[in-house]
């Protein structure tokens, strides 16, 4: 597959059980800005990617788990790229806050192409969510 230089947000839709719930973990935990709403679904800019919490609680769970670095990642899981010194800042927030880690921040891969800063945890609907980050972003593809 080309990639283009210059990226486009991407979009993504997922099912949450409560929209006032959502909009307090999305907007106020995470700072993610709304965007357009009804009662039934809410826009909000993910660091500047397009994500829809549709309002659909009979779709809402925790997926199975594959492994990897030693860690049960679950297999659906959405999030976002950022610079390291934003996923540290962001890891202490959610760490002050009391948030239950799936996977607690750390290194993976380290010492290893790909080398990531990673963590993983639950919106309050059961989506999963990883935040990574790079030292060098040239690795995001390294084999």
């Amino acid at each position: 597959m080309q990639t283009s230089t210059t990226l486009l947000p991407f979009h993504i839709a997922f099912p949450v059980h409560d929209i006032a719930v959502a909009r307090q973990f999305y907007g106020e935990l995470l700072g993610c800005t709304e965007g357009r709403s009804t009662a039934e679904w809410v826009d909000f800019d993910f660091y500047g990617h397009q994500v829809v919490a549709h309002l659909a609680p009979e779709e809402t769970g925790v997926s199975p788990t594959n492994k990897v670095d030693g860690h049960g990642v679950p297999v659906r899981h959405f999030g976002a790229l950022l610079h390291l010194d934003q996923w540290q800042a962001l890891a202490a927030r959610l760490k002050a806050v009391g948030t239950e880690f799936i996977i607690e921040p750390y290194i993976r891969f380290k010492g290893e192409p790909g080398e990531q800063a990673t963590m993983f945890f639950l919106d309050p609907s059961g989506n999963a969510l990883e935040f990574k980050a790079f030292a060098d972003l040239s690795m995001l593809f390294a084999k």
